[in-house]
């Protein structure tokens, strides 16, 4: 019999409900932990994952990093030719490891910045420049503009897309959510051999009851020492959750999606407001993202930014709406929002590795460009 993987499945249900954000940190048993959350024997777990992974319904199985503690980064909106719109999607998701989410929105009617069509998360190391990626690949491509917009605070950062399939308009923490900031953690050379043996998607072989001993070996390092270095590192707070990562745009084999919507929302409130609106926006359990982000002149000068997931449009809009209104009760005036709905879309780790990030450059710096 085969092992079923859609993500509606029950048993799979209660095991994503679980594996995509819930696993706090590093663990050494990861999957172990996966098990006893979700009150199913560890065969089952390995068996399931295993299955979703290899019928394409989980794109990934790794350790995420708070990359922002590790590398200066942005999210990018690019202004690009409309006859090279895809072109270039396909430049920034194939040959620039260091974009990361890279996604193609579009609004429901003209409005302030509504010309950029093409959206990218961005990092680089730590001494190097945002903005001089960003001129290389405006080069490479014939991007005719760009704009970044750096996180100054994040108040959410997740994904949960199973769990948060039932959950109610204006669901909300008891709590506002604490910013978190962009500050840089110094890691010594041990423990950025471990981090980037540590950050690397999971094969199907490596899906099991120890899934570092292989990762231990590319450090260099005994899985004891490996794990002892991932706690410091964790520690540190460096590292984020260990994540199954849904194929949430894309339908499955048997042709189902996990959500079928995603919206940019923007909101500006007053300036010195930003870290409280953040917070009672990010405190919304919907949000998988919540930033404070400036958006400029280009974007009417919003400051507050974050992404709802889902099958429904309307629903979508409602949670927002709900958003709205909690915005208002609490005394934070928003004079202005928008929605940038999300379109085709490719999302890969970003690179961070120093070594890659010079060895890249090397490799187009002498090219004039455009190549697409």
């Amino acid at each position: 019999m085969s092992v079923p993987i859609e993500h509606t499945e029950e048993t799979n249900a209660r095991i994503l409900a679980v594996s995509e954000d819930r696993i706090r940190g590093f663990l050494r048993h990861p999957f172990h932990a996966i098990a006893e959350q979700s009150g199913l024997d560890l065969d089952t777990v390995v068996e399931r994952i295993r299955a979703m992974v290899s019928g394409g319904v989980i794109r990934r199985v790794r350790q995420t990093l708070l990359a922002n503690k590790l590398a200066d980064g942005a999210l990018v909106a690019w202004k690009v030719p409309a006859d090279k719109l895809d072109a270039i999607f396909e430049f920034m998701f194939k040959e620039d490891p260091f974009s990361g989410h890279v996604v193609i929105r579009s609004t429901d009617r003209e409005i302030s910045g509504s010309d950029y069509r093409l959206w990218t998360t961005l990092k680089v190391p730590f001494g190097t420049d945002v903005a001089e990626h960003a001129d290389v690949l405006k080069r490479l491509t014939g991007a005719e503009e760009y704009y970044l917009m750096q996180a100054k605070g994040i108040f959410a950062l997740g994904v949960g897309h199973v769990r948060r399939k039932t959950m109610e308009i204006g669901e909300r923490a008891d709590e506002p959510a604490k910013m978190l900031t962009t500050e840089a953690v110094p890691l010594t050379e041990e423990e950025w051999r471990v981090l980037l043996a540590l950050k690397g998607e999971l094969s199907v072989e490596e899906i099991g009851a120890e899934p570092w001993a292989k990762r231990a070996e590319q450090a260099g390092v005994t899985l004891e020492r490996f794990c002892q270095v991932a706690e410091t590192l964790d520690c540190k707070g460096v590292l984020g959750r260990f994540s199954t990562f849904l194929e949430h745009v894309k339908p499955s084999q048997a042709g189902v999606r996990v959500t079928r919507f995603n919206g940019l929302f923007h909101w500006r409130v007053p300036k010195g407001m930003e870290e409280r609106g953040g917070a009672e926006v990010g405190r919304h359990t919907i949000m998988t993202h919540c930033y404070w982000r400036e958006g400029g002149e280009r974007f009417a000068n919003v400051n507050i930014m974050g992404v709802v997931h889902g099958s429904d449009k309307d629903l979508v809009l409602q949670h927002k709406a709900a958003i709205d209104k909690h915005l208002e009760e609490a005394g934070i005036p928003c004079d202005y929002t928008n929605v940038f709905w999300g379109g085709r879309s490719e999302i890969k780790p970003s690179e961070i590795s120093p070594i890659i990030y010079k060895e890249w450059h090397a490799k187009w710096k002498d090219v004039p460009g455009p190549v697409v």
